[in-house]
């Protein structure tokens, strides 16, 4: 197989390889999200966890989310860039942060999750499906059979 995309931190002591388009790519403007960008939100590209290889060591944090579900979020522990992260209730799937991506106009958005979450100023895309809370079966669950 080929390498669809690639992507890495700041510094460049962490990179990866991905040998699958792009599944779901959405917004997501929880707290959690929020708080690790350093912004109004994170776009993430859901990918199969197995098309992702990484090169380096990345530092891992773990934390429950709303679900309840354990997310494992995975950066730079040299320059703090946010990589990828995965979610105990979608296993097989990693969510690449497109902000990493060396062509982040691979990964246009489709969705926006949590955007009952959004400060006031953010300007949420409503060109697309929006959903106060994450949709039940998860961001792949909403999109229509390609």
């Amino acid at each position: 197989m080929t390498t669809a995309f690639t992507g890495r931190c700041l510094c460049g002591a962490v990179s990866y390889s991905v040998e699958a388009e792009p599944g779901a790519v959405g917004d997501c403007y929880c707290t959690d999200c929020r708080r690790t960008s350093g912004t109004s939100h994170c776009t993430h590209a859901v990918i199969p966890e197995s098309a992702l290889t990484v090169t380096g060591e990345p530092t891992f944090y773990e934390r429950a989310a709303d679900s309840g579900n354990v997310v494992r979020r995975g950066f730079c522990g040299r320059c703090g860039s946010a990589i990828y992260s995965t979610n105990l209730g979608m296993p097989g799937m990693a969510f690449i942060r497109v902000s990493s991506m060396d062509d982040p106009d691979r990964a246009v958005p489709q969705m926006t999750v949590y955007a009952s979450r959004a400060p006031s100023w953010a300007q949420v895309n409503r060109s697309y499906p929006v959903f106060e809370t994450m949709p039940q079966g998860g961001p792949e669950s909403v999109l229509p059979e390609t």
